[in-house]
C-alpha cells in the first residue's frame, strides 16, 4: 500500500475523530493568541482510501493535501485537483478554486515538508 505525505488541519474537519486513525509524525500548533484562532495541523501518512475519508470530512472553504515524490493531490470539499510539484502551471485551476470559495491566496502553497 503506497503511503502518502500530507497535512491535515483540525479545525478543517466535520469530525475532528477521523484523525484518531492516521499516522501521525508531526504535530503543529499555531501561535495565535486566542484559542479559537490557533490551527491544529497534524503532520500525516496516510493511504489513498485515508485521503478519500479525509475529503468526505472537510468542511467548505478549506483543504487538505497530500504528496508522494512529484505528485500532489489536493482536496476541497467537492473537488480533487492532481499537480506536478515540479510545475507550479498544473496548480493554477486549484489555485483559482480554493480563491473562489474564499481561501486566501497565500494559504494556497500547497507545502510538501514537514
Amino acid at each position: 500500500m503506497k503511503k502518502w505525505k500530507g497535512s491535515v488541519i483540525e479545525e478543517s474537519l466535520d469530525d475532528n475523530r477521523i484523525i484518531n486513525n492516521l499516522k501521525i509524525i508531526k504535530l503543529k500548533i499555531t501561535n495565535d493568541k486566542k484559542p479559537k484562532d490557533r490551527w491544529h495541523i497534524y503532520y500525516v501518512l496516510i493511504s489513498k482510501n485515508q485521503i478519500k475519508n479525509i475529503q468526505a470530512h472537510l468542511k467548505n472553504k478549506w483543504y487538505a493535501h497530500f504528496w508522494s515524490r512529484d505528485k500532489i493531490i489536493v482536496l476541497f470539499k467537492s473537488k480533487k485537483f492532481i499537480l506536478n510539484a515540479k510545475n507550479k502551471a498544473t496548480w493554477v485551476d486549484a489555485i483559482k478554486y480554493g480563491i473562489s470559495i474564499g481561501i486566501p491566496e497565500e494559504q494556497l502553497d500547497f507545502l510538501i515538508e514537514f
